[in-house]
């Protein structure tokens, strides 16, 4: 599971604007890429990520859950630590592990009622769990402890559940597309043409040139994917790459903000020339929900 930022337009520090080498005039500057990150290093861990997922799914498809459950364990660890390294927050980290997990596996044989349960006996561990510190700081703790637990592993778990039906792998991959497609459209739209910012004082790399490159790419995606793989109607694919599109700008914006709130830049180190896996989950969680429910709505299985 692996995506990236929508329209960037330069590379930037956190709380700082957008700088380019002509605004420097330094050597460094000069070999500062446009795009903002280091595009062989990038490309590399993207292409790995992309092989692991498609043999998942090429081979025994129901082994892409392990992907995801290996992937939220990751993504929960960067984030609790970030969260604990930002602001001293201290996330209930094995509950939240544990009950990730849970949540991943039990919506292979149970569904949406096996993810369910795993979240509110999460959110009940979280709770007990932090009453070994004391009064102070109870409520900020407890908070972020379910809310991590929301924002990673119940959502990815969405993602665990597209692969479920008979057509699963379809699914996943008509999702894994979009969210790709979007990125892509974005990235390249928002360097060639990014000029005026969408949230610059969340994230200023963020153009609306980029926001419209991303969604003409999920738009033309969608209709593809849904028609070519499940048989759908292509205005319901263009529906799917609309809400993909959305979802993943919303994914990114938030984690954006998070990150600004924490003052760090990366989530983690993890993936050479993206940061963390959190940094590349970030648009692809709330996506994961939105397609599992729209799918499930336009082509039940």
């Amino acid at each position: 599971m692996v995506a990236g930022p929508v329209g960037e337009l330069e590379h930037d520090s956190v709380g700082d604007p957008p700088v380019s080498a002509a605004d420097t005039g330094g050597p460094t500057a000069a070999r500062t890429p446009r795009a903002g990150r280091n595009l062989p290093a990038a490309i590399g861990v993207g292409v790995g990520l992309g092989a692991v997922i498609l043999t998942s799914l090429l081979t025994v498809r129901h082994t892409f859950v392990g992907v995801v459950a290996l992937a939220v364990a990751v993504a929960t660890w960067e984030l609790a630590g970030a969260l604990r390294r930002g602001a001293g927050v201290e996330v209930a980290l094995w509950p939240v592990l544990l009950g990730g997990q849970a949540m991943v596996w039990l919506s292979w044989p149970f569904g949406r009622d096996g993810v369910l349960a795993a979240f509110v006996v999460t959110i009940l561990a979280c709770l007990l769990w932090r009453l070994r510190g004391g009064v102070a700081g109870y409520l900020r703790d407890a908070s972020a402890s379910v809310f991590t637990a929301a924002y990673v592993p119940l959502f990815a778990s969405f993602a665990a559940m597209l692969v479920l039906p008979a057509d699963g792998t379809y699914r996943v991959l008509c999702f894994l597309i979009l969210v790709v497609s979007s990125d892509t459209g974005g990235y390249i739209a928002g360097v060639l043409f990014g000029k005026h910012p969408m949230a610059p004082t969340i994230s200023p790399k963020k153009s609306w040139e980029g926001f419209t490159g991303s969604l003409v790419a999920g738009v033309v995606a969608g209709a593809l994917t849904v028609t070519l793989m499940l048989d759908g109607q292509w205005w319901q694919g263009v529906v799917f790459g609309a809400a993909l599109v959305a979802t993943a700008t919303l994914g990114d914006l938030v984690e954006s903000v998070i990150k600004r709130d924490l003052g760090i830049k990366d989530m983690g180190t993890l993936l050479p020339g993206h940061g963390g896996l959190m940094d590349r989950m970030d648009s692809l969680l709330p996506s994961a929900v939105v397609s599992w429910l729209l799918l499930r709505l336009f082509i039940p299985s």
